[in-house]
């Protein structure tokens, strides 16, 4: 059974280079590859992977930019194996990525999700050791050795006080995301919506420890980009409210709680106040200081 990689592309073109590269270096055949380029300007990767003469490889560009939340929703659908990885066109698959993710899938067949081992890694390439980063692993994610399954509030309530997870390293049962749909509105944090949607339908989460993807976190995404001004936490916001409707509705009151208290979230915005008021930064202070301490 091969392992279904999409690729949707739009960004760096050495970056995404190594990510396809990396794909082709696994220690494992069993994979397919699509690369799904979203009108990028550039026509430096067409003419990459048209020099790619290998049969489980893809490459599908559109006529126009749709945007990132349409191109995810083109990789769910034209997905036609039984588990399925939408890998960021900037980061990169260690040798043993496939081989990992096909015997979790294997041991644990009903898993709807699967969340290997990573490391995060710089702009250049250098495993990196971030604040962020050493949050999420040291004091979110759910303690304990081994191969871990999870399932219910626990989880969902766990994700709500931070989310731990590297959603380009994820691999998704392919029948159990397609029973959900990325979230119109919110670009930043559609990642999250779409794994807690999946939690609350029901679904259980594969932890596996087994280090094989390498995350690059570096200034120039979205999301961090979005920091400088506050206004990825309007967003943040606005989603948490949704999520801790949800949980109620399920009649999951600490999971509803740690959605409406989004401590991480707040203590986030609140590292980054020193920074805009010493730019000056009226409307970014305004937007920072809203999220951490208003409801």
């Amino acid at each position: 059974m091969p392992l279904d990689i999409f690729i949707p592309y739009w960004g760096d073109p050495g970056y995404m280079k190594e990510t396809v590269t990396s794909v082709l270096a696994q220690d494992s055949s069993d994979w397919l590859l699509t690369v799904v380029d979203d009108a990028y300007p550039s026509h430096e990767i067409r003419d990459f992977m048209a020099g790619i003469a290998d049969p489980r490889v893809k490459y599908v560009r559109k006529e126009e930019n749709a945007g990132i939340t349409e191109n995810y929703r083109s990789c769910v659908a034209m997905a036609t194996e039984e588990v399925l990885v939408i890998l960021g066109c900037d980061d990169v698959l260690l040798p043993n990525y496939v081989a990992t993710i096909l015997d979790a899938h294997k041991r644990y067949p009903d898993a709807a999700l699967i969340q290997p081992g990573v490391q995060v890694i710089d702009d250049n390439g250098e495993v990196a050791f971030t604040l962020v980063d050493t949050v999420k692993q040291k004091f979110i994610k759910p303690r304990g050795r081994g191969r871990q399954l999870v399932s219910g509030e626990a989880i969902a309530a766990n994700l709500m006080h931070g989310d731990w997870l590297y959603w380009p390293s994820l691999a998704f049962r392919t029948q159990n995301i397609r029973k959900v749909d990325f979230r119109d509105g919110f670009p930043i944090i559609q990642d999250l919506a779409l794994i807690m949607d999946m939690i609350y339908n029901g679904d259980q989460l594969l932890v596996e420890p087994t280090v094989c993807f390498q995350y690059r976190r570096h200034s120039n995404s979205a999301s961090s980009a979005k920091l400088v001004d506050g206004s990825r936490f309007a967003g943040e916001r606005e989603y948490f409210a949704v999520a801790a409707a949800q949980a109620e509705e399920l009649g999951w009151s600490r999971a509803a709680r740690s959605a409406q208290l989004r401590l991480t979230s707040r203590a986030h915005a609140a590292s980054l106040l020193p920074k805009a008021m010493l730019s000056k930064n009226a409307p970014a202070v305004k937007a920072l200081v809203r999220h951490t301490f208003g409801k």
